[in-house]
């Protein structure tokens, strides 16, 4: 495949008839814009009808690529098998619009491959000169009745993007932060930021060319397409993908961040604020090194922020020691739009709700109005059920140099297939591209939400944070309960919190003390069997600073599916080491609140939502981290009735912690040799086994 690129919008030997035209199942708008359904109802209808005829064209590409697999003499590696395939697919497109395949298209396996070796053209960018079929004539026979079965002029289809996915895989990139980005949610970004004809359009990290796919059947006439790509093989896909839609973008082999480049007609002025529309999926990793210093220095996202008295973030002279590429993109990103220009982005959570990036946040919103935040669940860009990353994103639609009066949000549940890559039924996003619909129009919707930007706390876009039912999980109670803060409780003075350590894992194993992790907290006890124990040097050495106690509340702090679970300390759990994705609280003032009413509280439904509400990604792993204190919790007013919850949760745990120690001790019984028959005494009475038995209980030592 070529490495040069294109210099003109069309390509020679490529007819204007090639440009993109809608189906007969397809209807644009006076903006070109492709109208996909009235309602959820209808887009869904149109997605899953795309996503069987993409699935059928790929089942098709993988029997090529089965059949060639062990076929092809010098080329087994599959990137080779899908440049040949590939030559076919533009090879018979060119036929078909030049009218060479007929009914009396010659049978002949000779005649067919010389028809095929005569109609591929050179795409610059794509094919050079010396790119010719190297398959024999019975693999093109193969591969022609093959494609055959395929509609290479609809409108709504990808066949180069399915054609890459069958023979390299969506996720070849992982290891450098880069997933693919699934068609659903790119087509949503799409829709939202609606390019228009004469408009345009650029991915400055744009892959193998999907947004700019998707843009295109999106808005088929007049469109101006532009993508970045500094992998050279992939830039040439992007190209190829367009050019067979017959709207052909311009792309760049270029490093979109720096702009180095060996492309002679690359200038960074003529990209600068010059386009209408930004749609793009950056890579994103905070251990990924996208640019040199001196790069890094020319950004202002590049720099060190520190907080600023009047509450906001200020940027400094020195490097960031980390500047991850998704941040770095966000900059980028605003520079390339014109004022009033639109983008569609695909972020990390972590970016929107992490206070290490509430400067980017504040940069965004200086420089352009947020428009919309869709959260995503975190089976987005899982391809299978090990392929993909269970990294949590959101789609993010932003106009520069804008204001928002108001801000468009839902989370979405569900997003068509689940963690293993599978097709579900279950998809949310039609409805909430309604909602959005519905927002602009002044309506409501029924997953979207209104924000008003000036109730924005620490720069947190994370939609679930502001997910209204659970900031309204406790306005039913006012009469009946006090709601207090954590924090409130923290400056009374009432409770204390603090969290672990890290032992690493050669202290696993070490010695006899439970070193209590996450996993190890389940229904309000410590686990019976902690998978880990530590050494008494250990111990001793983290005792002080632990300072675990009786009645200490552990609670999850860090995790996936175990954040908010909570265990209360006995009596026989205090010789113990905790990690630090575990919060210790403590009640310093009982009378104020009890332990076992606040360990009802903590796992109170109302306060599970509130945790659910707050918990963002960092990166790999979510947490609830400092956000504990914005917990409100119900508080009975009545003295009987906290006395009578407090009575009911001592009951329950001290029930359940004689169960354990009871467990415990009877795995230790069933090998001692006095209650073996077999050396030489007596079994026990009952009695005699009961009475050991609550010794035992009695005993924190094992």
């Amino acid at each position: 495949m070529a490495d040069s690129h294109p210099q003109d919008s069309t390509y020679p030997g490529y007819p204007q008839a090639a440009t993109l035209e809608a189906g007969p199942a397809s209807a644009y708008d006076a903006n070109h814009h492709l109208i996909r359904g009235a309602d959820a109802a209808s887009w869904n209808e149109d997605m899953r009808a795309n996503l069987k005829a993409e699935a059928d064209q790929k089942a098709i590409f993988q029997e090529i690529r089965n059949f060639l697999a062990g076929r092809m003499l010098g080329a087994t590696r599959d990137r080779a098998l899908l440049e040949e395939v590939m030559k076919c697919l533009f090879a018979r497109k060119q036929m078909l619009l030049l009218g060479a395949l007929t009914a009396r298209t010659p049978v002949d396996d000779l005649d067919l491959a010389r028809k095929y070796r005569e109609h591929f053209e050179p795409i610059p960018g794509v094919f050079n000169e010396r790119d010719e079929i190297l398959l024999d004539p019975s693999a093109i026979r193969y591969i022609d009745r093959q494609l055959a079965r395929i509609d290479l002029f609809a409108s709504d289809r990808d066949p180069v993007g399915d054609l890459y996915e069958t023979f390299i895989g969506a996720s070849i990139r992982g290891s450098e932060g880069q997933f693919f980005t699934p068609q659903n949610a790119g087509r949503w970004l799409v829709d939202a930021v609606a390019p228009s004809s004469g408009e345009k359009v650029i991915d400055p990290a744009c892959g193998a060319g999907g947004f700019l796919v998707w843009a295109a059947q999106n808005t088929p006439k007049g469109l101006h397409l532009f993508g970045i790509e500094k992998d050279s093989y992939l830039a040439a896909l992007a190209r190829a993908r367009t050019a067979i839609l017959g709207v052909p973008a311009k792309v760049y082999g270029a490093n979109a961040l720096s702009f180095e480049t060996d492309e002679k007609d690359l200038d960074p002025s003529d990209l600068l604020g010059e386009f209408d529309v930004v749609l793009t999926n950056p890579p994103f990793g905070k251990n990924i090194q996208s640019v040199s210093p001196t790069t890094q220095l020319g950004f202002a996202l590049g720099r060190k922020w520190k907080r600023a008295k009047s509450g906001g973030y200020e940027q400094g002279s020195l490097a960031a020691s980390k500047a991850p590429p998704q941040v770095l993109f966000m900059e980028r990103i605003i520079s390339l739009l014109r004022k009033g220009g639109r983008a569609g982005i695909v972020v990390p959570e972590s970016m929107l709700g992490s206070r290490s990036y509430g400067h980017v946040v504040q940069f965004i919103r200086d420089h352009a109005a947020v428009r919309a935040v869709v959260g995503m669940p975190e089976a987005l860009f899982k391809s299978s059920g090990k392929g993909g990353t269970h990294t949590k994103t959101c789609l993010l639609v932003i106009e520069k140099g804008a204001r928002a009066s108001s801000i468009f949000m839902a989370e979405a549940k569900w997003c068509g297939h689940d963690s293993r890559g599978r097709t579900i039924p279950k998809d949310d996003l039609p409805q909430i591209a309604d909602d959005y619909q519905a927002f602009k129009e002044g309506k409501a919707g029924e997953l979207g939400y209104k924000v008003d930007p000036k109730v924005l706390k620490a720069n947190i876009l994370s939609p679930r944070y502001h997910e209204p039912t659970a900031a309204r999980a406790t306005h039913h109670l006012t009469k009946t309960h006090e709601l207090v803060s954590v924090q409130e409780l923290v400056d009374e003075m009432a409770i204390e919190i603090r969290t672990g350590d890290e032992v690493g894992k050669l202290a696993y194993g070490t010695g006899p003390i439970p070193f209590v992790r996450t996993s190890d907290l389940s229904g309000w006890e410590i686990k019976i069997d902690p998978k880990h124990c530590v050494s008494e040097e250990v111990y001793e050495r983290l005792k002080e600073s632990q300072d675990v106690k009786r009645d200490d509340i552990l609670m999850v702090r860090d995790g996936t599916y175990l954040i908010g679970t909570c265990a209360i300390v006995s009596e026989y759990d205090e010789r113990i080491v905790y990690q630090s994705h575990i919060y210790k609280i403590r009640c310093l003032r009982p009378d104020r609140l009890s332990p076992y009413l606040l360990l009802a509280a903590l796992s109170s439904e109302p306060v599970q939502r509130q945790i659910k509400a707050k918990t963002f990604t960092q990166d790999i792993i979510d947490s609830l981290g400092n956000r504990i204190n914005e917990l409100v919790l119900p508080l009975p007013r009545s003295r009987e009735a906290r006395q009578e919850i407090e009575e009911i949760v001592r009951k329950v745990v001290a029930d359940r912690v004689e169960a354990r120690e009871l467990a415990r001790r009877a795995k230790l019984l069933i090998v001692d040799p006095k209650f073996s028959p077999s050396a030489g005494s007596h079994s026990k009475s009952s009695s005699e086994a009961d009475a050991f038995i609550a010794a035992a209980v009695a005993s924190p030592s094992i």
